[in-house]
């Protein structure tokens, strides 16, 4: 391996080894959102596609159906699938977080409305039905379909869990599970099974999918208290001033003492946020050793990702996703 490619992040090589089908993809995705009627739909949705994303699930769906074989045409109508559910989730989570950015760039509820963003979701996600029926895999349609349900179901627990300082790691994993873990999961899942993989393969891509999608939002919950408002694409401490109840946050409030406590309640709970608070709620997180603990956790994740691979086939595409779980936590180094 040459110096110029160890200087490739894995999901560019993933990118580049996958540059046609992706090429696929994006054309599919292109045709699908427009709407001969509601030309906000295509402006919305351009938005947001055209931002910039690393495309990462759609990219899982196809690697995990070319590691196993596959040679039709169907992993790419999954991968459009697959990317149209989570940019409608983003639409949504923008407007219910009242976030004003996204990708680095302003939010499409910022740019237009509450409104269009939510019914421009919609249509994203009844397109991505379609979609998904196309490939006429009754088991395919089950897991999107599943996902898709279990992504909404994830975010209403988090609505009552995330200012509640009573939330535990248990009810942590459960809503990243849903919000993030999810859709990975399902797009690895989906792309060994339209594949005609084995079992064994289906369960360890599967397992791999949620393994790195927990990894990966704990990644970014990490990165929410000291990361680059560029590498995670939004402003840095948004989740505190969204008073969400985070994985380095839980860890903290378990160790609180009286003192410290009363700080959590104010802020999360009441939401009663002033000047500093901030820099207040870091050295607490950095004092209990929160941070620390939250990111062997992330790694600890990273591992198990990386061990449901080795259960695959020796392939390129094997290496680059046991890369890609390694690089998902590198962002905390």
């Amino acid at each position: 391996m040459g110096l110029d490619e160890v200087k490739v992040k894995p999901h560019e090589r993933l990118g580049r080894w996958l540059a046609e089908d992706m090429d696929g993809v994006n054309d599919m995705i292109r045709k699908r959102m427009v709407s001969e009627h509601a030309p906000r739909i295509p402006e919305v949705t351009a938005h947001l596609v055209e931002a910039g994303g690393k495309r990462l699930r759609p990219m899982l769906t196809l690697a995990a159906a070319r590691l196993c074989g596959y040679a039709g045409p169907y992993h790419v109508h999954l991968a459009a699938t697959v990317e149209f559910i989570h940019t409608a989730t983003l639409l949504h989570d923008d407007v219910v977080d009242e976030s004003q950015r996204r990708r680095g760039r302003p939010t499409a509820n910022l740019l237009w409305d509450n409104k269009s963003s939510v019914l421009v979701g919609d249509y994203l996600f009844a397109r991505a039905f379609q979609l998904m029926v196309e490939p006429g895999n009754l088991r395919v349609l089950n897991i999107l379909s599943n996902a898709a349900a279990v992504i909404a179901e994830g975010e209403v627990l988090q609505l009552t869990a995330a200012q509640d300082l009573r939330t535990d790691e248990s009810i942590y994993l459960q809503v990243i599970r849903g919000k993030t873990a999810a859709l990975f999961s399902a797009a690895t899942e989906a792309g060994a099974v339209v594949a005609g993989a084995t079992e064994e393969q289906v369960i360890a891509l599967r397992d791999y999918g949620d393994a790195l999608g927990i990894a990966f939002q704990i990644a970014d919950d990490l990165l929410d208290y000291g990361g680059n408002s560029t590498e995670i694409g939004k402003n840095t401490g948004d989740d505190f001033r969204e008073r969400k109840l985070t994985l380095p946050v839980i860890k903290a409030v378990a160790a609180a003492d009286a003192a410290e406590r009363a700080f959590w309640e104010r802020v999360i709970e009441k939401g009663d946020q002033r000047e500093g608070d901030l820099d207040a709620a870091i050295a607490i997180l950095k004092r209990r050793g929160a941070l620390d603990a939250a990111r062997a956790d992330a790694f600890a994740w990273t591992a198990k990702a990386k061990a449901a691979m080795s259960r695959l086939p020796d392939h390129p595409l094997r290496e680059m996703l046991e890369d890609l779980a390694d690089y998902v936590v590198s962002r905390l180094n």
